[in-house]
């Protein structure tokens, strides 16, 4: 009897402090425990809409079922690993009560969803912006017309210009759904979310298609058509920038075998190993860092390249002179050396490093994204984009502008020719070999931040390169770098259609057909050897 008489008092004066404006956060929190269901999700909403800063610390507990009422009717908060409890509301001690003393404060989805609703309200009165940009885009997403006041009071305080208009979107999402607002201020809303134009624009418009006032429909059917289409022309430019991160990848991992296929028409099945080599370098590096010079981790990838590019380049010039010179004029002989050399490589790195996965990590600024328009770029993604042209740009100077590149474009040319010239040719062999396996140690740094280093890595882009190169024009690095984007760009435009499988089988047979037509690819080396 005692128990009703009090949640009967506390019901009344709920109801005296919100008829008054101003429901006192101590009542409020009393409250909570009284009442059905609907009553608890009531005063939730009014501890959404006080604005209090303590008001977030008990709806997290109420959500949490941390928050409880002891004997005395006291809320508490009651912490799960120690059992001690702390006054809800002025957060005083209350010790360790027995477990069977505290009584649930139960919830349903109707409280669950008033719980999200105000917790929200509330985290849009965070000091933190990126907290309040949070909270707007999950109230754009709730579209609660309940908010409406919230988003009102938050609009008027906010100073953070992004946080100000997603918030405007979301009070007009709300405004929508409500459904009371006049044709104007509806009308209005319709504008601000077909601005946005993404799918959360989408997501408010589309309940209210139907809306009753014809001019609004009208509106909402022409936003909505609008939003679509200018999501599909973002999917279009969204699957070129996929196609050009893929291309850039398969130019890092391609372009070194060009050189070496081309110069001296070995087909190299050890490529992918020496690219993967790349990638244990960049790990080796980041352990070291992380040991002994942790503030240097930012570092890790500037420091990683040149040993990698060392380390390769090294296994490269040791494969050449110990193996593949032996074998030239013997393709089929070369292609089983040069692939029992992959296998040796392999195994020796899992008796090294083990079979399983290494974690090679992103310096900070290679991690998280941005948004352009409606299209997500990762920060990794380009800046391995922009490091595979500063590598192509460098090989062009080299192969243009240094006496090791004439070379090698002679011997390209006309190998007996260079040789008859004075040009050291097996010389030029071993370097060639070498700057083309360096390259491939250069492309697993960069795959060290994308895909997972293992000693399978290079069998994943072996085939790939090997395409690229044939497609491209073998010997020629600017077929290698048009090769490489536009198997790219058509892999990801066939992907959606066609699987990833089925996708890069159906690429496989449409450069079979090409090479029928063109043999030489798409850019034929010129010389007088190649011609004969």
């Amino acid at each position: 009897m005692k128990a009703f008489l009090r949640m009967v008092l506390v019901l009344l004066a709920l109801a005296e402090a919100t008829a008054a404006g101003a429901a006192d956060f101590a009542t409020l929190v009393a409250a909570l425990p009284a009442g059905g269901y609907a009553d608890r999700a009531k005063v939730v909403r009014e501890l959404g809409l006080s604005g209090d800063g303590r008001a977030l610390k008990v709806l997290t507990a109420l959500a949490g079922d941390d928050l409880k009422v002891m004997a005395d009717g006291a809320v508490v908060i009651v912490y799960e690993k120690t059992g001690a409890a702390v006054g809800a509301v002025d957060g005083t001690d209350k010790g360790t009560p027995a477990a069977d003393s505290l009584q649930r404060i139960k919830l349903n989805n109707a409280v669950r969803r008033a719980l999200r609703t105000a917790t929200g309200m509330l985290t849009l009165r965070d000091p933190d912006p990126a907290k309040r940009l949070s909270a707007a885009r999950d109230a754009l997403r709730a579209a609660d017309p309940e908010q409406i006041e919230a988003l009102d009071a938050a609009l008027a305080a906010e100073t953070d210009p992004a946080v100000k208009t997603v918030l405007a979107e979301a009070k007009a999402a709300a405004v929508l759904k409500s459904g009371e607002a006049s044709e104007a201020d509806q009308l209005a809303a319709v504008t601000l979310l077909a601005q946005r134009g993404d799918e959360a624009a989408q997501a408010a418009l589309a309940p209210v298609v139907n809306a009753k006032d014809p001019a609004v429909a009208a509106a909402v059917k022409k936003a909505l058509a609008d939003i679509a289409e200018a999501r599909k022309l973002w999917g279009l430019a969204q699957n070129v920038w996929y196609g050009l991160s893929l291309g850039s990848v398969l130019l890092l991992a391609a372009v070194g075998l060009a050189i070496t296929f081309g110069v001296m028409g070995v087909i190299n099945m050890a490529h992918g190993e020496l690219v993967m080599l790349g990638a244990y370098t960049t790990f080796v590096v980041q352990q070291v860092i992380r040991a002994d010079a942790p503030g240097l981790f930012g570092w890790s990838l500037a420091i990683a390249a040149p040993l990698a590019f060392l380390v390769a380049g090294g296994v490269g010039v040791a494969i050449e002179r110990g193996i593949v010179r032996h074998l030239y004029g013997r393709p089929l002989e070369t292609l089983l050396a040069t692939w029992g050399v992959s296998l040796m490589l392999q195994q020796a790195v899992r008796s090294i490093f083990g079979p399983d996965n290494r974690d090679v990590g992103n310096p900070s600024w290679m991690s998280g994204a941005f948004h352009l328009g409606q299209m997500q770029v990762t920060w990794n993604r380009l800046w391995i984009l922009v490091f595979a042209f500063a590598v192509f740009t460098v090989l062009l100077i080299v192969l243009k502008r240094t006496a090791i590149g004439l070379q090698m474009r002679a011997v390209t040319q006309n190998r007996a020719m260079a040789a008859n010239m004075g040009i050291r040719t097996g010389r030029v062999d071993a370097l060639t070999f070498g700057l083309g396996s360096g390259i491939a140690g250069l492309a697993g740094v960069a795959l060290s931040q994308i895909d997972n280093v293992s000693p399978n890595l290079g069998q994943g882009y072996i085939v790939d390169s090997f395409m690229v190169v044939v497609f491209g024009g073998a010997g020629n690095i600017w077929g290698t770098l048009a090769g490489a984007f536009t198997l790219g760009i058509a892999n990801k435009f066939l992907e959606p259609f066609a699987g990833a499988v089925l996708g890069k089988i159906l690429i496989l047979v449409g450069i079979i057909l090409f090479i029928q037509k063109r043999p030489r690819g798409l850019f034929a080396v010129k010389g007088r050897a190649v011609e004969a």
